[in-house]
């Protein structure tokens, strides 16, 4: 029997285990800080098996992410903004990178103190497995609103000697090619990969160049005790930045880049190296102990895509130690109790520069070191109240402290100090109705700081915005998941999320600032299905209603009350729908559909943006020889040529008039790739 690779419901379960009644497998997540069964866990959690689609490029990691329900993705082409990924609506404010979600790639932070993630030095050849928790978070990593995405890359533990090469190739000059052996020797194993990218573009304006090395070697120390290295490196000469355009240049040309984009060769370039280790014991005290270590450092350098103080540069060092203890026990019933703390330091020698419209440097504007240090203590309890039934309490303390430290003093000395204290609670309620069914209930708080970004002063003052807090949400939410008969897998969350001070983006003169909106209310329903409808087709289908809206909020810049209006940036409706076929004899295709409805791009709602539909088909063969596998693969994007935004610029120029603002980054239309790899 075939064993199917279940990707928007959150198990990966042979069909063989499914019998008169259904019995799912039990899967283990380790997302929640604690490895736990999936059907003790009370939070909306999807499992996503990176590996099992055959034929993908692996360009972003939206192949395996749009799948899961609850999750919005943007900004698949611009490569110096990076990936927008939000979860429920936090998120959708970034202007680059990723907000309002905690990023861990195999136990370490992607996640910066201040609360900024970077995808860009996640080599997606290299991940093996994505565990997403949706919804508020503090109590498992802190300062993070709307969830976690937890990566765990290719390891050697369980296999045997192995290599691949991989080469793709496409339309706009898409170029990639990928090396990688893993392999486990007596007591030690290894996992490297080497990625290559050159990609041209769409857009004028949006090259990419880029190269990424993964790499882990661990050796087992006795039968309970393991310790593993690991180097991550990323170096990102090109990565240019096309803009965003009005709607009427939007409809003129698609793939022109905004007007001084190109003038001033907008774009970035990046080094990165991080080193981790990581010693687990999983007989200390009768528990399990996990202890990890990482370093990294990062140079940066951005010409923003407009004059002004707008070329951005520093170096980064980050660092910082986890620690977390899980002793299981018994009182009266069975218990497991976690404890940890989390430490971490972000350096930054910033600099910043302006550049006059013909791109020449006319003054120097920032010259000053950043530090922020987070800390963090936690614990969780589990309580079996009966043999189906489970109690998880938890809470967490949280202390950052962000400084700045000028040293460009002929302008005034723009020191500053902000010092953050944030608790955070969870309880929750899982139900194992049967063993195919599990419903769940949780409450959650969860906090959410401005970073040294947003936390620029409007005023021209300089040093930190006095007025911006941090944003406070309390969730509540129920849910299910399981198996109805032998074949259809299903999940589903129902929630409301009340925030107070959401920090909400605006621009002035081509630059964001942010301020706090009083409340702002998200409710939503999130539900995946799977069906296993013969043992070679797979029907996936994931649907997300959100009802996301200001509560009380007067925005100050456009002089308005949006009370009652929408979040911009999100669709009320997304829906999600793949066809997937892989034969005994190697043939393998598939069909994905992805529709949203229509969305705003500033927080009156005045600017209306259109429903889109993109429909992405793929196909190969594997031959096998040996211990030789070659797989030949060749896919279509948007395969109905629709016009589609490619990402939202939210609140983008606030201040000029509506239709001169340059909300909009096209996507491309229809596209090709087509490639091979090689396995042994």
């Amino acid at each position: 029997m075939k064993c199917l690779h279940l990707t928007v419901f959150p198990l990966l379960v042979p069909l063989s285990l499914f019998a008169e009644p259904a019995t799912l497998e039990p899967v283990t997540v380790t997302s929640t800080r604690m490895e736990r069964p999936l059907a003790d866990t009370p939070a909306a959690v999807t499992v996503v098996d990176a590996g099992s689609k055959l034929g993908q490029p692996r360009l972003q990691l939206d192949e395996s992410l749009n799948r899961v329900p609850g999750l919005y993705l943007q900004n698949r082409y611009n490569f110096a903004q990076g990936l927008r990924l939000s979860s429920r609506g936090f998120g959708s404010r970034a202007p680059f990178g990723v907000r309002g979600l905690r990023l861990n790639v195999d136990g370490f932070p992607e996640t910066l103190p201040d609360g900024q993630s970077q995808l860009d030095s996640i080599d997606l050849f290299a991940v093996e497995q994505l565990t997403v928790l949706r919804g508020p978070s503090s109590l498992f990593y802190g300062n993070a609103t709307g969830g976690v995405v937890d990566i765990t890359t290719q390891s050697g533990k369980t296999r045997n000697d192995s290599a691949s090469v991989s080469l793709v190739g496409g339309s706009h000059g898409l170029k990639q090619a990928n090396v990688q052996t893993t392999g486990r020797h007596d007591q030690g194993h290894h996992a490297l990969s080497l990625t290559a990218l050159d990609y041209p573009g769409f857009r004028e304006q949006s090259e990419v160049r880029k190269y990424q090395f993964t790499g882990q070697a661990g050796w087992d120390l006795a039968d309970t005790r393991t310790v593993t290295v690991f180097l991550t490196a990323m170096d990102t000469p090109v990565a240019q930045d096309p803009g965003g355009l009005t709607r009427q240049q939007a409809h003129q040309d698609r793939r022109q880049a905004s007007r001084f984009a190109s003038r001033l060769n907008a774009g970035q370039q990046v080094d990165q190296q991080r080193l981790g280790l990581h010693y687990r014991d999983d007989a200390f005290a009768n528990g399990l102990l996990n202890a990890r270590a990482f370093i990294s450092q990062r140079d940066f350098r951005q010409q923003l895509p407009f004059p002004g103080s707008s070329l951005i540069d520093y170096q980064r060092l980050f660092y910082g130690a986890r620690l977390d203890y899980t002793l299981p026990f018994t009182v009266l019933i069975p218990h497991r109790l976690l404890l940890g703390v989390d430490m971490d330091r972000q350096e930054d020698d910033r600099g910043r520069q302006a550049v006059s419209p013909t791109g020449n440097i006319t003054a120097v504007t920032a010259d000053e070191d950043q530090q922020a240090s987070a800390d963090g203590i936690f614990l969780q309890l589990d309580s079996h109240l009966s043999d189906s039934v489970m109690l998880t309490i938890g809470g967490r303390a949280d202390r950052l402290r962000m400084t700045i430290d000028d040293a460009l003093l002929t302008d005034g000395n723009d020191s500053g100090r902000r010092e953050f204290a944030e608790n955070s609670y969870s309880a929750g309620l899982s139900w194992q109705v049967s063993p195919a069914h599990t419903l769940y209930t949780t409450v959650s708080s969860a906090f959410e700081s401005p970073t040294f970004t947003e936390l620029a002063n409007p005023s021209g003052a300089g040093g930190f915005n006095p007025d911006l807090e941090p944003q406070t949400a309390l969730n509540r939410e129920v849910g299910a998941r399981g198996a109805l008969g032998d074949r259809l897998f299903y999940e589903a969350a129902l929630f409301r999320v009340d925030v107070d001070d959401e920090i909400t983006p605006y621009e002035i003169g081509g630059r964001t600032f942010y301020q706090n909106a009083g409340q702002t209310r998200r409710d939503g329903l999130e539900l995946g299905l799977e069906h296993a409808t013969t043992d070679q087709l797979t029907l996936a289908l994931s649907w997300t209603w959100s009802d996301f809206r200001f509560q009380e909020f007067f925005d100050t810049q456009q002089n308005v009350d949006v009370s009652g209006e929408r979040l911009p940036g999100i669709p009320q409706h997304q829906l999600f729908a793949e066809i997937d076929w892989q034969a005994d004899n190697g043939l393998f295709a598939s069909v994905e559909s992805l529709l949203g409805s229509h969305r705003y791009a500033e927080n009156t709602n005045r600017t209306r943006v259109g429903s889109e539909w993109l429909v992405n088909v793929r196909g190969g063969k594997a031959w096998t020889l040996n211990r030789q596998t070659l797989t030949l693969f060749a896919s279509i994007d948007n395969l109905l040529d629709r016009d589609y935004y490619s990402n939202l610029r939210i609140n983008a120029n606030s201040d000029r008039p509506v239709e001169n603002r340059g909300y909009f980054e096209p996507g491309p239309g229809t596209g090709y790739y087509a490639g091979f790899t090689l396995d042994w």
